[in-house]
């Protein structure tokens, strides 16, 4: 099939995209007009409504219930280099107007108008991930495209996320041009931490988290004792060691995760207020319960619960369960910050399974802080799934 093939949408299914979205699905597309059988992975294609009017620029994947994300809202658009940069070079202004120093998300997706590409920047180095059949296929465009903005010292296509299945490729770790460091450095504030990206989750770091753990800091300095669960390479622990906590215990079921804390909290100088403990979170709580321990501050930032829509129901009942021991953990007056990064559970639904989760344990809360990803993961107001992090900071009372 060639370009000048369009997609053609059934009647009323353009409404939704002329509204903001970015995505078009299989039972939307008129298939007896635009087989879907004729278009390759990744082929770029215009899209139509019922009537032949243009909705825009897709990247087509037929073997996807997403079968089209569009790349622009004007027809015939060729995504070439000089196209890539363009794009690429407003996403960077707006990271270069929100943080004094190289590292943080510089692509998210469809709310930097580039649907399934991911790109982080750890200063001269940077990681990619490319979640759809057309990034994929696009991956020699966008490397070029990235040397023209940024004269990058090394990439890494780190395209091994499970939404790749559901688009029909391959779970891989591959290099792209230039030299990858075994370690790359990320400073957030004061701190310095070295990301391993062999054995590192997703992207290497959690750049989403970054704004809300310099907004929390002053309710986490000074303390007696923090709990950090799923710390992942401690952030949430070290920032709060660093502001003068006595004591921070850092959770995580790796190995690899628990020697990097040990190692950055050695590289900061904060060894002698960190403890490290290779543990599963909730075997941990159940532990530190039994032994009446008790903490000023615990942070319970899991990964995602639910991967899909219908992970949701047992997503939500581990998020109770979880932050139920967590409540019970935290002494009287001090500090609850509960995070889910589940893009299918929505803010109000999780702030509502918090307050049930308090006065099933006889607490009372008081939400301090509402938390949500940082600025270089912007949100599209069409698409509500990409305000996927949500999380309350809450002082906890007992109750009345």
């Amino acid at each position: 099939m060639t370009r000048t093939d369009p997609l053609i949408l059934k009647k009323g299914e353009d409404k939704r995209l002329r509204a903001g979205h970015f995505w078009v699905f299989s039972n939307e597309v008129d298939v007896q007009r635009s087989a879907l059988v004729d278009f390759e992975p990744g082929q770029v294609a215009d899209v139509v409504d019922a009537g032949g009017r243009s909705v825009g620029t897709a990247l087509v994947n037929p073997h996807s219930l997403i079968c089209a994300r569009l790349i622009s809202r004007r027809p015939g658009v060729v995504p070439d280099a000089a196209w890539f940069a363009q794009r690429i070079r407003s996403a960077l202004a707006l990271r270069q107007r929100l943080f004094a120093a190289p590292w943080y998300r510089l692509v998210f997706g469809e709310s930097d108008a580039l649907p399934g590409l991911v790109v982080d920047r750890f200063d001269d180095v940077l990681v990619a991930q490319a979640n759809t059949a057309g990034m994929d296929r696009l991956r020699a465009v966008i490397e070029e495209a990235l040397a023209r903005v940024l004269e990058p010292t090394g990439l890494i296509w780190r395209n091994d996320a499970g939404v790749r299945e559901l688009e029909g490729l391959k779970r891989a770790i591959e290099p792209g041009p230039g030299r990858i460091p075994d370690h790359l450095s990320v400073r957030e504030g004061d701190l310095q931490f070295q990301v391993d990206l062999m054995s590192s989750q997703k992207t290497g770091w959690y750049f989403d988290q970054q704004a809300n753990r310099q907004r929390t800091g002053p309710l986490l300095a000074g303390l007696d004792r923090v709990a950090d669960l799923y710390a992942y390479h401690g952030a949430w622990g070290l920032g709060a060691a660093a502001g003068g906590t006595a004591e921070v215990v850092c959770v995580d079921s790796s190995r690899p995760a628990v020697n990097a804390i040990r190692s950055h909290a050695a590289a900061n100088g904060l060894e002698h207020r960190v403890h490290a403990v290779q543990s599963d979170a909730e075997a941990w709580l159940d532990e530190q319960l039994a032994a009446n321990a008790r903490f000023d501050a615990v942070i319970v930032d899991p990964p995602a619960f639910a991967q899909r829509a219908r992970d949701v129901k047992p997503a939500l009942a581990a998020y109770r369960r979880i932050n139920e021991k967590a409540l019970r953990l935290v002494r009287t007056g001090g500090v609850l910050i509960s995070c889910s990064c589940s893009a299918h559970i929505l803010e109000e639904r999780f702030a509502d399974l918090l307050q049930r989760a308090a006065r099933h344990v006889d607490r009372d809360l008081q939400v301090l802080m509402r938390l949500e990803q940082g600025p270089d993961h912007p949100v599209c107001p069409a698409i509500p799934m990409t305000r996927y992090l949500k999380g309350l900071v809450m002082r906890v009372q007992a109750s009345f």
